[in-house]
C-alpha cells in the first residue's frame, strides 16, 4: 500500500498514541489495573494556556497526561467527546464540617487546621466531581473572625484526607462582615454563654483582627505574650503563609484591604491577600488594583442580591478582568445544577467575558492563587489527569458534561 506523506504522517502518530496510552479494547474494557489510563479524543482540546487544539488526542497514563496530539483521527477505543477542558477547581467550596470545622469558644484560631475535620465520605464530594470540580480549596465555616488553615484537595480518589491533599500555598483564612459576630450578645452583667462576647458588630470583628497582629508581633519581644496561632499570624506577615479573607461587602472589601495597608505601615510585613466572595469588589476598582489582591467572585445571585445585601451585577467578572485583578469564579458547592461551576463560567460569559477568560477562571487562574498549578488548572504535558469531557462547546447553554476524570481515574463516564 502506497501512503501520501500527511496520511502517513497521521498513520504513525495515530499508532504512536495507541501504543503509548494503551487504550480500551474494542468492547470498551478499562485499560491497566488501576483504571487511570485513556486516551480521549475531542474535536476541540481548550488546554486553558491560550490554545484551542482540534481533533486532538490526550493520552492518559497513571493518572498523568502523557501526550497531546492535534490533528488526527481518534485512536481505536479512545473515549471520543466532543471537547475537553481542564478540571475545574474550586477556591471557594464551602464542603467544610459546619460548626465542626470552627472553634467558637475563641474568635481567632489560626493555628486550626480544616484537614482534621473534613469527611472524605461526604456524598458533596460526588457532586463536586460529578459537576467538573476536580480540586477544591475548603476553608472553615465563616463564624470564626479567623477559623485556621484552609487546604486544596481532590474531589474523588482514595478516601483519606491525606491522600487527597494537593499540596500548595497555604492560608490562613477568616472573614470580615457580619458573620462572625452573629449570635454574639454584649454581656451585661454575669454572661451565661460564650456567646455573650465581642465581637458584636461589624467594627468588633476589626477590632479582633487588628488586635491578633499587634498581640503576635508583640509577643515575638516578649514571649510572656505568647498565645495559640500568633506563630501562623507571624508566618503571614513574613510571606509564609498567605491570608484569604471572606469579604462579601464593599464595606468588608475596603476593610480587608487597609488592613493589609496597615500591617505594611506599621512595618510589619507585607501580606498577600486573596478576597474571597467578593461580590462587590468591581465598586473600588482603584482600590482593589492598589491592593494586589486576588478575588474569588461568589455565584452570580438570582435577583443580583447576595449575603450580607451586596450587590453583583451579571458583568462583575468583566469589570474585574478589564482591571488586570487576577480573579476566579466559585459555585461554592451549589446543590442546583444551574448554579454550579459550568453555569458560572457561563453567567460570566453573559456578563461579557471570552470562553478563554471564563476558562481560566474556573481553572488556572484558582489553581495559581492556591499555588497548586504546577499540578492542576490546564492540560499539559505531565500534569495531573483531572479532565471535563463535554458534548458541546463548554459553558454553552446547550451543552453538557458527559464525563470527568480526576487523576486519570474516569468518576464520570462518558460512555453509553
Amino acid at each position: 500500500m502506497i501512503f501520501t506523506l500527511p496520511i502517513m504522517s497521521q498513520f504513525v502518530a495515530a499508532l504512536a498514541i495507541a501504543a503509548l496510552a494503551s487504550p480500551l479494547p474494542a468492547e470498551g474494557a478499562a485499560p491497566g489495573a488501576d483504571g487511570t489510563s485513556w486516551t480521549v479524543h475531542a474535536k476541540a482540546v481548550y488546554t486553558s494556556t491560550g490554545q484551542v487544539l482540534e481533533n486532538a488526542a490526550v493520552v492518559v497514563q497513571d493518572g498523568k497526561i502523557r501526550a497531546i496530539t492535534p490533528g488526527i483521527v481518534a485512536p481505536r477505543g479512545a473515549l471520543e467527546v466532543e471537547a475537553v477542558t481542564a478540571g475545574f477547581v474550586e477556591a471557594g467550596s464551602r464542603i467544610h464540617d459546619g460548626f465542626f470545622s470552627v472553634e467558637q469558644s475563641t474568635e481567632v484560631q489560626p493555628q486550626r487546621a480544616i484537614a482534621d475535620s473534613l469527611d472524605p465520605f461526604d456524598v458533596r464530594w460526588k457532586r463536586l466531581a460529578d459537576s467538573g470540580v476536580t480540586t477544591a480549596y475548603v476553608a472553615p465555616l465563616e463564624r470564626n473572625v479567623i477559623g485556621g488553615q484552609g487546604l486544596a484537595v481532590k474531589t474523588a480518589g482514595e478516601p483519606t484526607v491525606a491522600a487527597r491533599t494537593v499540596p500548595g500555598r497555604g492560608y490562613v483564612t477568616g472573614v470580615i462582615g457580619s458573620l462572625p459576630s452573629s449570635g454574639n450578645s454584649p454581656a451585661f452583667g454575669r454572661p451565661t454563654s460564650f456567646y455573650n462576647r465581642r465581637p458584636t458588630t461589624r467594627m468588633g470583628v476589626e477590632w479582633e483582627w487588628r488586635k491578633a497582629f499587634f498581640d503576635a508581633v508583640a509577643a515575638k519581644r516578649i514571649p510572656e505574650r505568647e498565645f495559640d496561632g500568633a506563630a501562623q499570624l507571624r508566618q503571614v506577615l513574613a510571606g509564609e503563609l498567605g491570608l484569604y479573607i471572606t469579604a462579601w461587602a464593599t464595606q468588608d472589601i475596603r476593610t480587608a484591604i487597609f488592613l493589609k495597608e496597615e500591617l505594611a505601615r506599621e512595618g510589619f510585613g507585607t501580606v498577600q491577600l486573596v478576597i474571597e466572595a467578593a461580590a462587590e469588589a468591581w465598586k473600588e476598582p482603584k482600590l482593589l488594583v492598589r491592593s494586589g489582591a486576588a478575588v474569588i467572585l461568589p455565584p452570580f445571585p438570582d435577583q443580583g442580591r447576595t449575603q450580607d445585601q451586596s450587590f453583583m451585577p451579571l458583568d462583575a467578572a468583566k469589570q474585574v478582568a478589564d482591571l488586570g485583578v487576577p480573579f476566579a469564579l466559585s459555585a461554592q458547592d451549589a446543590r442546583d445544577p444551574g448554579a454550579r461551576m459550568a453555569a458560572q463560567a457561563g453567567f460570566a460569559m453573559r456578563g461579557g467575558l471570552t470562553r478563554e477568560q471564563a476558562l481560566v477562571a474556573v481553572t488556572l487562574t484558582p489553581a495559581r492563587i492556591l499555588g497548586i498549578d504546577a499540578r492542576v488548572g490546564s492540560i499539559e504535558v505531565g500534569k495531573d489527569a483531572d479532565l471535563v469531557l463535554w458534548n458541546g462547546a463548554p459553558f454553552e447553554a446547550t451543552s453538557g458534561i458527559v464525563g470527568v476524570l480526576v487523576g486519570g481515574a474516569l468518576v464520570k463516564d462518558p460512555r453509553p
